[in-house]
């Protein structure tokens, strides 16, 4: 069975599925600014980033380290549209990013984005979604859908599984690689460690260091996890070791489900991969221990980085990306993980428009 983690690792590319002459220059008069699509809900979002240190566990891929450091992105219905748009990635986290391209290295730090940093956040209790990125991917890839949820009234936390990015920079300047990116690492063990991650991240959210600030602003009876690749295949595990978290959703991650899964489970892949024909068998396997509301559905014209950023990035950037326009990509995901969430936390049918690009199967 192909490891998406694995692959990642192999090509030390964070924008993955781009073929060998993406390394060509950009076309000249590539735009210079790059910009997210714009959320879909009514509500203005803010944005802060949270440092956190688990002193239980020493680091799983840094032997030198004694703890456990993470960095989270909130995303929050905000009272108010006030403060500057938050950046995107530092000049050091975007310099990694592409570093095997031809293009500015600086480009991603230019990349607008929709939330205000630190904008005051708006009352309520909140549902609560929390992200985990594709492996070697920084989380900020996953903004264009944290920044939809929140427009929706969610709150979203996305996890940085420190070592696991390209480059991840920490309030005080460092900026740590991947050194979990190994050829032959092992996907279940990084599904593991980033099991504990969100563990550790919910209790610090709702009871620990950050429980003053954020846990009166969670409901607790309403938490979901979504993942790109290598998260997805952690949301399933992090759901099988927590029941805190009520739903789960898989983009396009090779995963393996240890035990029946009996609470609402998403399969949003492209088709080449895992379509139950496709050369990823895991879908297939997985199916039957998903024992709850489950849905499987494929995206023509997709690739493995069409379900985040990337999928509007890469032709910003003047480099090759999936065959479906990248805002329709986006939109669709979008669509459909929403429908998902408001049903599933909220209890609530939110219609979702018959897309016909997408497939759904039931093997």
């Amino acid at each position: 069975m192909r490891s998406t983690a694995a692959a990642a690792a192999l090509s030390f590319i964070v924008l993955s599925a781009i073929p060998a002459q993406a390394h060509a220059a950009a076309p000249a008069g590539a735009p210079a600014g790059r910009t997210l699509p714009g959320p879909t809900g009514s509500k203005p979002i803010g944005t802060t980033t949270l440092h956190l240190v688990d002193r239980s566990r020493p680091d799983p891929w840094n032997p030198e380290a004694d703890r456990r450091e993470l960095l989270v992105s909130l995303w929050y219905p905000a009272k108010k549209a006030a403060g500057r748009p938050a950046p995107y990635l530092t000049e050091q986290e975007s310099a990694a990013v592409l570093k095997d391209f031809q293009v500015d290295p600086d480009a991603l730090t230019k990349v607008r984005t929709h939330a205000r940093l630190d904008a005051p956040a708006a009352g309520g209790r909140r549902p609560l979604v929390v992200m985990s990125p594709g492996f070697s991917f920084p989380r900020a890839t996953l903004t264009s859908l944290a920044e939809d949820f929140a427009s929706r009234g969610y709150l979203v936390a996305a996890v940085e599984h420190t070592y696991e990015s390209v480059a991840t920079t920490f309030p005080d300047g460092r900026t740590t690689t991947c050194l979990a990116c190994v050829k032959g690492q092992d996907s279940a063990k990084v599904a593991a460690s980033r099991a504990k991650d969100v563990r550790f991240v919910l209790d610090e959210l709702t009871e620990g260091g950050w429980g003053k600030s954020w846990g009166k602003r969670i409901d607790r009876s309403r938490i979901a996890m979504v993942g790109h690749s290598i998260g997805g295949y952690s949301a399933a595990r992090t759901m099988l070791a927590d029941g805190r978290i009520k739903a789960g959703a898989n983009l396009d991650g090779t995963f393996r489900v240890e035990e029946p899964l009996k609470r609402p489970f998403l399969l949003i892949g492209a088709p080449k991969s895992h379509t139950p024909d496709g050369t990823d068998e895991s879908w297939k396997q997985a199916w039957p221990s998903l024992k709850g509301w489950k849905r499987w559905i494929t995206v023509q014209g997709t690739d493995h980085s069409a379900f985040v950023d990337y999928a509007v990035l890469r032709p910003q950037l003047g480099l090759p990306a999936q065959e479906l326009d990248g805002a329709r990509a986006l939109e669709i995901t979008r669509a459909h993980l929403a429908g998902f969430l408001d049903r599933h936390l909220l209890g609530k049918r939110t219609p979702v428009k018959d897309y016909p690009e997408v497939t759904a199967h039931n093997p």
